[in-house]
Order: structure tokens, then C-alpha cells, then sequence
């Protein structure tokens, strides 16, 4: 079974959907990259139990995602984000070749200011 990274992202935002013990066991095999084996081991189950928790945990986070799109819609706002506070640092610098340019400057770097503070609030 490969290990997609993008699973234990979704773990972050739907794990308190699944059962306890799939969310356990999904982030014992996700976030804490034990084997099968391991988590066997660890939760007194089959191997085979494990691999159907992780299966099961698995089809219901991508439901999820398909459903509500929360992690896709977080990366759209980060690249969003990192867009507006590109051409906000554009601004600042073409700003600062023109002696009104000061005022623009200022905007600028609010907008790189309050672009940063969205961004902290949504990690």
C-alpha cells in the first residue's frame, strides 16, 4: 500500500469523522509512518484489520474532501494569498522610482501586512 501525503492532509481536516480507532490507526500508518505490522501490534488486531481500517478511513476522507473541499479550498486561498502579496511587493517597488510614490508604497505594505495576517490566521 503506498502512503499518499495527501491523506494524512486530509486527516488534519475530516479525522474527527472517522471512528476513533480509524482515525488512530490511520494516523499511526500516515502521520507516524509505522508499518502494518506495527500498528497490528500496537492495536491487538490483524494485519489485514489494519489494512481495512486504513482502507475504510481512507474512501470516507476523500468523501469528505470531495463533499466539502476544505483542504482544497485552503490551498486555493494560500496560493491566492502569496499572489496578492507578489504584486503588492511589485507595487512597493515600482512605487518607490516615482517621487509620489510614497503613499502607494505604504498600501503596499499593508496589504503585504494584512495578506500575512490572513495567512497566520488560516494555518
Amino acid at each position: 500500500m503506498a502512503k499518499n501525503l495527501e491523506i494524512s492532509v486530509l486527516l488534519d481536516y475530516y479525522g474527527q469523522m472517522l471512528t476513533e480507532k480509524q482515525r488512530e490507526v490511520a494516523r499511526l500508518y500516515y502521520n507516524e509512518d509505522l508499518s502494518l505490522a506495527e500498528i497490528a501490534q500496537f492495536a491487538n488486531i490483524t494485519r489485514q484489520g489494519v489494512r481495512d481500517s486504513i482502507k475504510r478511513a481512507e474512501s470516507t476522507l476523500l468523501e469528505m474532501e470531495e463533499r466539502l473541499g476544505l483542504a482544497r479550498k485552503f490551498r486555493d486561498y494560500q496560493r491566492k494569498l502569496e499572489q496578492i502579496t507578489s504584486c503588492a511587493k511589485e507595487i512597493a517597488f515600482e512605487a518607490d522610482k516615482y517621487a509620489l510614490g510614497r503613499k502607494i508604497q505604504q498600501d503596499a505594505k499593508k496589504i503585504m501586512e494584512l495578506a500575512r495576517e490572513i495567512d497566520e490566521e488560516t494555518i
